[in-house]
């Protein structure tokens, strides 16, 4: 096996155990055995287990924000982005779903290269983007479209952890009620809204 076979070897056997054991609870001795190699082999390629793990995130960041980038950026009626963006999410959890249990992990170590939250503030930047000129149109505060940037992409976002698991309903039937509920929440939105008296 050359070097460079032996390095993916172990990162695929690292992801693994990442996804299942979390960072806390993987070891340098667990990745090892199950690459059936000694110690010493996985400090040379990755300097220990940080710097394994540091790669293995690195690698989904960008597997992630290039799906979420590559709808966003497709685009057309913000609706459909918008269904684009709810499906790009999906399709990488069906396809990638060790990768998307390590990223929404809380790992100190995830920081060094980007964790889930940043890359939501990343997309939800783009978002923000998007509906600015929207808001602008439909005589709303453009100043509050970065908030509901952020609850836009974060209910998408914690709908896919809960479809990670319960797979149920399809994926298209999910995305497909995500966007029923955004964006007719959008399109009624009130152009100074408050809390009824009741609720204070």
């Amino acid at each position: 096996m050359t070097a460079s076979q032996r390095r993916e070897q172990l990162l695929a056997v690292s992801r693994g155990l990442f996804a299942g054991k979390g960072f806390e609870g993987t070891s340098v001795e667990e990745i090892a055995a199950r690459a059936e190699v000694s110690k010493p082999v996985v400090y040379e390629h990755f300097g220990g287990k940080e710097g394994i793990y540091a790669v293995v995130v690195d690698r989904e960041v960008q597997a992630l924000t290039t799906a979420l980038t590559g709808a966003l950026g497709s685009g057309g009626h913000p609706k459909v982005l918008l269904e684009r963006t709810a499906l790009a999410l999906l399709d990488y959890i069906e396809s990638s779903e060790d990768g998307f249990r390590i990223l929404v992990r809380d790992s100190p170590v995830a920081q060094a290269t980007g964790t889930f939250s940043s890359l939501i503030g990343d997309v939800a930047t783009q978002v923000e983007a998007i509906l600015e000129p929207q808001f602008r149109e439909n005589g709303l505060e453009t100043k509050a479209a970065p908030l509901y940037a952020q609850m836009l992409v974060g209910m998408i976002a914690l709908t896919g952890q809960y479809w990670l698991d319960a797979r149920s309903p399809r994926k298209t039937e999910v995305a497909a009620h995500l966007v029923n509920l955004a964006w007719n929440g959008l399109h009624n939105m009130e152009k100074k809204p408050a809390l009824t008296k009741h609720s204070r």
